[in-house]
């Protein structure tokens, strides 16, 4: 091999490397101060959202075990024992959210920040972040969110009291199907009233 194929097979290992680097995904670049500040804004905001995700996610498994325990109250708890029963099950599952809510709250609150950060800082120009910190500082957006959890109840109330006749025949029906299939006795019926 000559000195001169050599030199030239040196010259080629720039380009290449060159061309193998703009091949590769780019690395993202670090947000700068003032972003990094737009999104600890939002993060700050959403506080109270971050808070309700992590409540959700402690009290719905213990509402999923006290519907379960309600069923197992009628047809397996003499009927004289099911309101103490009932209370214990209740105090149960007040320790238990009173306990595991401030834990996954606590870890929802720290794990926020990278999670939520790197999203928005993905997604988000900084111009879109000052546009969404001044959204959510409005103070119509913060008197509709405090009013979003009586809205909910009310909603939901009315849509019960609406819906109870057409629904409860067949979730009883739904019951009665499930307890069959289970080999569960059914509770007896009261007789009709004249």
């Amino acid at each position: 091999m000559t000195c001169l194929s050599t030199l030239r097979r040196l010259a080629l290992i720039p380009a290449a490397t060159l061309a193998l680097a703009a091949a590769l995904p780019a690395q993202a670049a670090e947000p700068s101060a003032a972003k990094k500040e737009l999104i600890a804004k939002v993060i700050s905001l959403q506080q109270g959202g971050i808070e309700g995700i992590a409540r959700s996610l402690v009290e719905q498994p213990a509402m999923a075990l006290m519907q379960q325990a309600g069923m197992v109250l009628q047809t397996r708890i003499a009927p004289e024992k099911r309101e103490a029963v009932a209370k214990d099950i209740q105090a149960d599952v007040r320790k238990y959210v009173d306990e595991a809510t401030p834990v996954v709250r606590d870890r929802a609150q720290k794990m926020a920040p990278g999670v939520m950060g790197s999203m928005l800082d993905e997604k988000f120009s900084e111009d879109e972040l000052k546009q969404l910190v001044s959204w959510l500082e409005s103070p119509v957006v913060r008197r509709y969110q405090q009013m979003t959890p009586e809205i909910q109840k009310v909603l939901s109330e009315k849509l019960v009291t609406e819906t109870r006749t057409a629904v409860e025949p067949k979730l009883q029906a739904l019951d009665r199907s499930i307890s069959t299939r289970l080999g569960v006795p059914q509770p007896a019926s009261a007789p009709a009233k004249k």
